[in-house]
């Protein structure tokens, strides 16, 4: 197993070995990814039980919560990266880094959007300065500062190195985010749907709502191989496989 992971872990830090992997798997990863979005979606916002207290307002939680847990997993996985490319100055460690971060600021926008329309009808705000939306904000902001050191930076090694600086110190709000409702006094409610554990919420509430979170999740990764490999090709742009690979008639 271990020599499996090793021998994986290897190939895929080859620029070559994960253009030709992103460019197996995206062909099935999308149409999977998109399926199982919508199969989450339909099913929670038109079948779903209504719920008892807050009426078909609920509903919104089958885009929100999916947004939420994206931006918040899809900036750990930052962090992770950003740790490689710190520690071990792995080129595709900086390349997943870079291609992670959009689609993780869109995410974080959705989340902040969908919990403001929710919070309307519910505690009859758009906004409040709590902790768990308040440490939402920064990390979008976070998102956004990382997107702007690779774009305000010309060299990409550099801006790598600062991008993943941020990262990984911004993993920390994360944890902020995920445990605000339970250390401090906030709007929010505590998790009702939980992976370890009795879930308080309905069986018939549960199931939609995670499907969207796996198909949500399945796309965030399907985005992020289709940067990561855009990005690869032009970091590579001078090699010999991208040469051959771009010339009429190749095949990778």
């Amino acid at each position: 197993m271990w020599k499996t992971l090793t021998r994986w872990y290897h190939q895929l830090s080859s620029p070559r070995y994960f253009y030709r992997f992103a460019s197996a798997v995206l062909p099935w990863l999308m149409p999977i990814a998109v399926l199982v979005l919508l199969t989450g979606l339909v099913w929670g916002l038109v079948f779903a039980p209504v719920e008892r207290y807050q009426g078909n307002s609920y509903r919104i939680i089958f885009i929100h919560v999916p947004a939420s847990s994206g931006a918040l997993m899809g900036y750990i996985a930052m962090g992770v990266a950003g740790l490689i490319a710190l520690v071990w100055r792995l080129k595709m460690a900086e390349v997943m880094l870079k291609a992670m971060a959009p689609f993780g600021a869109v995410l974080a926008t959705v989340s902040l959007a969908t919990g403001a329309l929710w919070g309307k009808p519910t505690w009859g705000t758009y906004w409040q300065w709590d902790a768990r939306m308040t440490s939402m904000l920064i990390l979008l902001f976070l998102y956004l500062g990382i997107i702007a050191l690779q774009s305000a930076i010309r060299d990409p090694r550099q801006a790598a190195r600062a991008a993943s600086l941020l990262a990984v110190v911004g993993v920390i709000n994360v944890v902020i985010v995920k445990y605000s409702v339970e250390w401090l006094n906030t709007l929010h409610q505590g998790a009702t749907l939980k992976l370890v554990g009795e879930s308080s919420i309905n069986d018939a509430m549960k199931w939609p709502l995670l499907i969207s979170m796996l198909g949500l999740w399945l796309l965030y990764a399907a985005n992020v191989l289709m940067r990561a490999r855009t990005e690869v090709l032009n970091r590579e742009r001078r090699s010999g496989w991208v040469a051959t690979l771009l010339a009429p008639g190749a095949k990778e």
